[in-house]
C-alpha cells in the first residue's frame, strides 16, 4: 500500500448521560461502552474525520474499503428522539467510525491471518466481513452460538468501522468474495458484498433460528428494508409458494416484488385490517412462516396473532429479527393451541451462514445489488445518512463508496 499515514472517515460522537431511571448493567464502561445505547448516549452528531490508517496486529488484515452500506442501525445511531438520545438500543461505545456492512480487498496481511481454509490471506483477496466480533473462547461461542458472545465487539457500533477509506479486521472474521467477483465482475461484485452481511442476518433467523419451512409454503414479511428484502429474496430463493410483503412505504414495496415477493400490502392504503387482506391470501390459512423485520411488534405483533388464532395453519413460525425497545403483550393461548413458535434472532455469525449467503449470490439464486437505490463518495457520507434518515420512503440500500 502507499506510504499515507491517514485516511478519512465517518465518526460518530455523543455525549455520555444516563437517563435518570437507567441503572448501569455490570458490563458497561462508565463514558465508553453501554448494551443499552439509547438510554445512556445523548446529542449525537457525525462527522468526517481525518484518522490514522490503523495498524493490524499477527491475526488481523487490513481492507480498502469498496463499498459499504447504510444499515438502519447506522440511521438510529445518528438519529435522536425528544430528549437528545439516540435511537439505536444495542451495544454500543463512541467516538467511533461506523458502517458495518462492507466489501474491500486486502492491502495488507499479518503473519498469523489464515482464512477458513487454513491458507494465509493474501494482498488483493477480495472479502466481507462478519460484523459481530466474538471471542472464540466464551461458553456461548464454545456452545456454538457466536452471536450471543458475552465479550462481544461490533464493528462499527464499538470498534471502528467500514465508512472510511481503510478498515483493520481479525482475520476469520473475513470471508472471501472471490466467486462473487468471477461471476459479476468488481463493479457489481463489490457491490453485493457489502449486501452479504444484512442477507446474512436475514438468513440467521428464517433458516438457523426458526429452522426454515417446507418448499411451497406461505412467507409473510413485515418491513421491506434491506433486512426484509433479503429475508424475501431467500424465502423465494427456497421454494416459498407465495411471498407477501407488508410495508407502509410504496418505493420498498416495488422493490420487493423486483427481489421476488408474490403478494404487497401497504397497510395505510387497506381499507381492512392487515390480517384479513393475509388470511384471503393465504385462502384462510394463515402463513407457514412469519418474518417481523420492521421492528414494530407493537403493530405486527397483533396482526401475527391474529393471522395465527384465525387461519387454520398449525406449527406456524415467527422469525423476530427488527430491533424494538418496548414491551408487547402476548397471547400464550393463541401459542398454545396452534403449536406456534416465536423465535428470536440476534446477528449472522456462525453455522456456514456466511459461505451459504455468498454461494447464493455468485450463483445468481438472489442479487441483492437490485435494491441499492443510490450510491455517494465517503466525502458525501454524512449527507447520504441524513439523505436516507429524511426521505426513508424513497430508499432501501444506499451504499458509500470511497
Amino acid at each position: 500500500m502507499s506510504m499515507r499515514k491517514d485516511m478519512l472517515a465517518a465518526v460518530l460522537h455523543a455525549r455520555w448521560d444516563p437517563r435518570p431511571e437507567y441503572k448501569p448493567t455490570p458490563k458497561d464502561i462508565e463514558g465508553k461502552l453501554t448494551y443499552l445505547g439509547s438510554m445512556v448516549w445523548r446529542y449525537p452528531e457525525l462527522k468526517l474525520e481525518r484518522k490514522p490508517i490503523p495498524r493490524i496486529r499477527d491475526d488481523e488484515v487490513l481492507i480498502r474499503v469498496r463499498a459499504c452500506g447504510i444499515c438502519g442501525s447506522d440511521i438510529h445511531m445518528y438519529e435522536r428522539d425528544e430528549d437528545g438520545y439516540i435511537l439505536y438500543p444495542g451495544l454500543t461505545a463512541f467516538p467511533v467510525v461506523i458502517g458495518h456492512e462492507f466489501s474491500g480487498e486486502i492491502v495488507e496481511v499479518g503473519d498469523k491471518a489464515y482464512d477458513a481454509k487454513g491458507r494465509k490471506f493474501e494482498v488483493g483477496e477480495p472479502v466481507c466481513a462478519e460484523e459481530m466480533i466474538w471471542c472464540g473462547y466464551c461458553r456461548a461461542c464454545r456452545d456454538g452460538y457466536p452471536n450471543h458472545c458475552v465479550n462481544l465487539q461490533e464493528l462499527g457500533f464499538t470498534i471502528d468501522g467500514a465508512h472510511a477509506e481503510y478498515v483493520k479486521v481479525t482475520a476469520r472474521h473475513c470471508w472471501s468474495i472471490r466467486e462473487i467477483i468471477d461471476r459479476l465482475g468488481e463493479e457489481k461484485g463489490f457491490e453485493a458484498g457489502a449486501l452479504v452481511e444484512p442477507t446474512s442476518v436475514a438468513y440467521n433467523a428464517i433458516f438457523e433460528r426458526a429452522g426454515g419451512f417446507r418448499p411451497g409454503a406461505y412467507v409473510v414479511v413485515f418491513g421491506a428494508g434491506p433486512i426484509g428484502l433479503a429475508a424475501t429474496a431467500l424465502a423465494k430463493a427456497a421454494g416459498a409458494a407465495k411471498v407477501i410483503v407488508s410495508e407502509i412505504y410504496d418505493k420498498r414495496l416495488e422493490l420487493a416484488k423486483l427481489v421476488g415477493a408474490d403478494e404487497l400490502i401497504n397497510p395505510r392504503r387497506l381499507n381492512e385490517p392487515v390480517e384479513n387482506k393475509i388470511l384471503e391470501l393465504t385462502d384462510g390459512e394463515g402463513a407457514d412462516m412469519y418474518v417481523e423485520a420492521a421492528g414494530a411488534f407493537n403493530k405486527t405483533w397483533p396482526t401475527i396473532e391474529r393471522c395465527i388464532w384465525e387461519g387454520s395453519k398449525i406449527n406456524a413460525k415467527v422469525a423476530a429479527i427488527g430491533r424494538a425497545a418496548g414491551h408487547v403483550p402476548i397471547w400464550f393461548e393463541v401459542l398454545q393451541v396452534r403449536r406456534a413458535q416465536v423465535f428470536g434472532s440476534q446477528g449472522h455469525s456462525g453455522h456456514g451462514i456466511f459461505p451459504s449467503v455468498i454461494r447464493l449470490m455468485a450463483s445468481e439464486r438472489i442479487d441483492m445489488t437490485r435494491i441499492i437505490t443510490a450510491r455517494f463518495p465517503l466525502e458525501k457520507a454524512v449527507d447520504a445518512i441524513k439523505l436516507i434518515s429524511e426521505h426513508r420512503d424513497e430508499h432501501a440500500k444506499i451504499l458509500i463508496k470511497p
